[in-house]
């Protein structure tokens, strides 16, 4: 950012007939920032190189100095900025910010490659000995391998590499990560695998997020298979994992649920006094039902509910699936289901910390242990709170749909998390609120 706004300066400074006042300079600069921190321009990555960000400076440039020639017109006719002036500082902001950057990220590199941090290297069998050599023989990408997790097939790959990555120590166990992370200060982890497979172990995400460990998916997959991703390690696709327990994370999720969630309630209030009536009067005491849900990192808590049948005992409430043609269910709680308006007392259970409002949907324990055995990356699900909504609810995936669907598009959800795409995903979801699909 120290770049970028050199740039900024530097640019007001040189372009003729240009130099803003002082506080001019404050909201531009803001403006100047808030583009590229939209655009990405800010995001960690291995492989940074300023001509390929060159398209993305000019665009930002235009929208800068384009919004500042139209504030200047409604604010300050006597300093408006014709098209010369205009074209100019374009030019002269995309030229310097391209230069400025690509002496920063020369920068870093040499700085990395003089300082690398430690870093374990997660699975992948021969290729994380072709990972860990690749590190060896280009230290600017500022990674020095530490260890292997995961099986011994990497090191017996590299025993003769002579590249050192043959005297890798494996670590098999979570003490031994933990303890390799906090003797060796390990700043990196590689997951390696085809689309990022090895990540697959919510545990071990949870363990190395928890020491400040920045993560990255490294893929394998064949050409034509693999991740989309911009950023590369020697060739190989990589991206940032998004831990969702880092603290910065969760303090601003939290914040979203619990002041949507007490306005959404005090809202709903009356809507809810008479889901409740309808209830009461149409099948009896017990408004309320309460049922035993997963939520984050496995916990079990106590889901709430407009009651809209009543299950015929405890197994059948555990075990059953679908109950949404049950002839048993009254017309009160078939439009309820059918309007998602039984899901509303969830509203508390957002508030009370049990769930946030985008998630994936909890499960019973009964189904959690079933198509955790049978759907791989369905247990990945847990790594973050689950949701009265989600990316796989408002894609259509409700009621007796793919599980195998849903666990994926949670997990997209939960590697692409950002406050903007739960409010996103609430947006639609209150556009379809009252579309009769529920489940």
């Amino acid at each position: 950012m120290a770049g970028d706004t050199v740039a900024l300066a530097a640019t007001c400074a040189l372009v003729p007939g240009l130099s803003p006042a002082p506080l001019v300079l404050v909201p531009l600069l803001a403006l100047h920032l808030a583009l590229h921190l939209h655009g990405g321009l800010y995001r960690r990555r291995l492989s940074r190189s300023a001509l390929l960000e060159l398209p993305a400076l000019l665009g930002h440039a235009l929208v800068l100095w384009c919004t500042a020639a139209a504030c200047f017109a409604a604010l300050a006719p006597w300093h408006i900025l014709d098209w010369t002036v205009l074209a100019t500082a374009v030019t002269a902001q995309t030229l310097t910010g391209c230069v400025v950057r690509g002496a920063v990220h020369q920068l870093a590199r040499v700085t990395a490659a003089r300082r690398g941090q430690s870093t374990l290297i997660v699975g992948g069998g021969a290729t994380a000995h072709q990972i860990s050599a690749a590190l060896y023989a280009h230290p600017a990408y500022g990674m020095r391998p530490v260890g292997l997790v995961g099986t011994g097939a990497a090191t017996d790959a590299g025993s003769s590499a002579g590249d050192g990555s043959s005297v890798l120590p494996v670590l098999a166990t979570h003490e031994e990560i933990g303890r390799a992370v906090i003797q060796t200060t390990v700043r990196h982890a590689l997951f390696v695998g085809p689309g990022g497979a090895t990540a697959d172990d919510p545990s071990l995400v949870r363990l190395l997020g928890e020491y400040g460990v920045q993560l990255w998916l490294v893929d394998t997959s064949g050409p034509g298979r693999r991740t989309v991703s911009a950023d590369h390690l020697w060739g190989f696709a990589v991206r940032p994992l998004a831990v969702p327990g880092h603290r910065v994370s969760r303090w601003g999720k939290r914040a979203l649920d619990t002041s949507l969630a007490a306005l959404a309630l005090i809202a709903a209030a009356p809507v809810m006094g008479l889901c409740a009536l309808a209830v009461r009067i149409s099948d009896g005491p017990g408004v309320i039902f309460r049922q035993e849900r997963i939520g984050m990192d496995g916990r079990a808590f106590t889901l709430l509910k407009f009651r809209t049948l009543r299950p015929a005992d405890d197994h059948e409430s555990a075990t059953r699936w679908s109950v949404a043609r049950d002839h048993r269910m009254s017309g009160a709680g078939s439009l309820l289901r059918r309007t998602s308006l039984d899901e509303l007392p969830q509203l508390w259970n957002v508030l009370r910390g049990d769930m946030s409002l985008v998630g994936p949907r909890p499960e019973r324990p009964y189904f959690v242990t079933k198509f955790s055995g049978c759907h791989p990356g369905y247990r990945s699900r847990h790594r973050m709170p689950v949701g009265i909504t989600g990316l796989a609810q408002i894609s259509g995936l409700r009621g007796d749909t793919s599980i195998e669907d849903r666990a994926r598009f949670d997990n997209h959800y939960i590697d692409s998390w950002s406050l903007w795409q739960d409010i996103c995903i609430l947006a639609r979801t209150a556009g379809s609120l009252f579309r009769l699909g529920g489940s």
